[in-house]
């Protein structure tokens, strides 16, 4: 392996993922890109604007930030950021993946929840459209006796 893309979102699962491909990457050892895609509010008005909105740049600052606070937490691990505006997460990984030629995508799972269920979440379409090997993190829960 010689690309993976981490591609993570403001949850507080973000740090569980970006160990994990950090972990991958000193294990093979490959370069990183850590990705992060912006959605933009469904109105906000690009066409109609008159002068510049400072929110994407806004938006864009704020991702940075983040992505470069989980990166202090792995010195180790030499990351690239990419940060992008996206209508569809899943798309957005997907091309990214494709134009970096990642051979592991690195994403979180946050499970099905109402609509989800019928639509898809953004790590299930990425999982069964990507044409390269895909890495599902799932927030880890206490182990019960069960589960052994």
């Amino acid at each position: 392996m010689r690309t993976i893309l981490i591609a993570v979102d403001g949850s507080p699962s973000a740090p569980l993922v970006f160990g994990a491909g950090a972990s991958a990457a000193r294990a093979m050892p490959a370069r990183v890109v850590l990705y992060r895609a912006i959605l933009m509010p469904p109105d906000f008005r690009p066409a109609g604007m008159t002068e510049p909105d400072a929110l994407p740049a806004y938006l864009e600052g704020e991702a940075r930030t983040e992505l470069a606070s989980l990166v202090r937490a792995a010195p180790d691990v030499a990351c690239e950021l990419l940060v992008e505006q996206a209508v569809q997460p899943w798309r957005a990984i997907l091309a990214a993946a494709r134009k970096l030629n990642a051979d592991l995508i690195v994403l979180g799972s946050h499970g099905y929840h109402g609509w989800d269920r019928i639509l898809g979440t953004t790590a299930g379409k990425v999982a069964n459209l990507a044409h390269r090997d895909v890495l599902i993190v799932h927030a880890r829960s206490p182990r019960t006796p069960e589960d052994e």
